[in-house]
């Protein structure tokens, strides 16, 4: 069996189109710089995690290493949109949540962090005047809201990845950015993220040439760190000297990282790729199973990330009694600059001031 690779690509005959996507980027742009739109702004540390492009960056590993960094110091809540769920306005993650409810990245944070609060919303600034009304959390961190002009975070940090950095990426739909490459400029901080781990200096000094940071702003480079995968449902153990193949079932925007993962274990793999976010059906877990049935049983392991956990839960009758893991995954920076990178952010919750104008007043 094989799945269609939604790998995109980039496709240069579309640039006459994306001309028409920057022009309109351009003239929302100007509302908020002129402003014409209002920006709001907010009377606590809001942590805003972005990029210029559409997924692929590794902007959920980002939110969850700002959560571990924080949450036994600060009362945390995140905000996202959760895209791909069938519900609308805003909801607060709880027991008995679903990808359907809440969609598959706030739904993996809840699961990973039950201590923090998870809230999703179409409306950022909604969220926001909601928590502030009711949680009263410390501080706020945006999942993929640096786009979203309407809420002025106090902290921006723009990711890009290794092999499609943004100063030489085109617009939708011929490339892949989504915001205007010149925003880089409003972020505080820039990660270069899915780096090889053994990336040289010189590449390094190339890439900051590149991306040109500005004085204040501070980039770092950083790798994926995969973890051991782990049993999605009980009564499995991951026993890779026992297996012979493994199934990578994925829906995320770039899955090459992850077989690039799943080759150091030296087995066969069959690629199962979907479209990011993807809403498994029933007709494609019976066909999994079925090619999980054509190999001689506990010689074969279905892999996957815990984003696309948070999506395969729900078949639980028919997934649990197969040998079904997912494989956690985290940012781990490089030249040793995790520290340097944690005080920063530490540095601006502990220093935040609100801000002298606020739009936003609680009630």
């Amino acid at each position: 069996m094989s799945f269609k690779n939604v790998i995109k690509k980039k496709n240069r005959l579309l640039l006459p189109i994306s001309w028409l996507y920057v022009a309109g980027v351009r003239i929302f742009s100007f509302l908020y710089d002129s402003g014409i739109k209002k920006s709001r702004a907010y009377p606590l540390p809001v942590i805003c995690v972005g990029n210029l492009s559409v997924g692929g960056t590794g902007k959920s590993p980002m939110v969850e290493y700002l959560v571990r960094l924080l949450r036994d110091q600060y009362r945390l809540a995140t905000v996202s949109r959760g895209y791909g769920r069938k519900t609308k306005g805003f909801l607060l993650a709880g027991n008995g949540a679903t990808a359907a409810m809440i969609g598959d990245e706030p739904l993996q944070f809840h699961t990973n962090f039950p201590d923090i609060t998870v809230v999703v919303s179409e409306k950022r600034a909604v969220a926001i005047e909601t928590l502030l009304r009711t949680v009263n959390p410390g501080v706020i961190i945006l999942d993929d809201a640096f786009q979203h002009r309407a809420v002025t975070a106090g902290f921006n940090i723009v990711l890009t990845a290794y092999d499609n950095r943004f100063p030489t990426d085109d617009y939708l739909p011929a490339g892949q950015l989504r915001d205007l490459r010149s925003h880089y400029k409003r972020a505080d901080c820039i990660v270069v993220t899915k780096c090889p781990a053994d990336l040289t200096i010189r590449e390094q000094q190339e890439i900051t040439r590149e991306i040109r940071p500005l004085p204040e702003q501070q980039l770092f480079f950083a790798s994926l760190q995969y973890g051991t995968p782990y049993p999605v449902f009980d009564g499995q153990e991951w026993a890779p000297d026992r297996i012979n193949t493994l199934l990578l079932v994925t829906g995320i925007a770039n899955p090459e990282p992850l077989r690039k993962e799943l080759d150091r274990y030296g087995k066969e793999i069959r690629e199962f790729y979907f479209e990011d976010h993807y809403d498994f059906k029933e007709q494609d877990i019976a066909r999994l199973l079925a090619a999980y049935a054509a190999f001689k049983a506990g010689t074969a392991a279905i892999i996957t990330t815990e984003k696309d956990r948070a999506r395969l839960v729900r078949f639980r009758e028919q997934l649990q009694r197969i040998a079904l893991f997912a494989l956690p995954v985290q940012h781990c920076f490089l030249l040793d600059e995790s520290e340097k990178f944690d005080t920063l952010i530490r540095k601006f919750i502990q220093n935040f001031e609100k801000p002298h104008t606020l739009i936003w007043q609680k009630k």
